[in-house]
């Protein structure tokens, strides 16, 4: 495994970590500023949106788990992709569980010598 594919699988597990920690900046400090996310039944949306969506989740104390299974990661250049298994589980305060899977297709920039995520499409389902 390059060293490119080691880092890139660091910042997805950096991810996930800092995700089930409510650690928003560390989240945010491994995206692109011009990052673009696509979900299921909104309008591709940025960081700004990403943020604020996040804090209004923090807000309700929202509880996160999840896995993430790498299937496939190809490195060209400057950039590169992923193809992702991965499977949420949230729970706010006093709801059952939640929980969503599928695949993600991500896009990794290098800028400045470090990995980020670009654009990330998430096919993501309730189960």
């Amino acid at each position: 495994m390059s060293d490119d594919e080691k880092e890139i699988r660091g910042l997805i597990d950096q991810w996930m970590t800092s995700t089930k920690a409510g650690d928003l900046e560390t989240v945010l400090s491994l995206m692109t500023d011009d990052v673009v996310f696509l979900v299921p039944g909104a309008t591709p949306f940025g960081k700004k949106e990403f943020r604020e969506n996040s804090k209004q989740h923090a807000d309700k104390s929202l509880e996160f788990d999840g896995t993430s299974d790498v299937l496939e990661l190809t490195v060209a250049g400057n950039f590169a992709y992923v193809i992702n298994k991965l499977t949420v589980v949230t729970r706010s305060p006093g709801t059952d569980k939640v929980e969503h899977s599928g695949h993600t297709l991500t896009i990794f920039r290098k800028q400045d010598g470090k990995w980020l995520l670009a654009r990330d499409a998430n096919l993501l389902t309730p189960v």
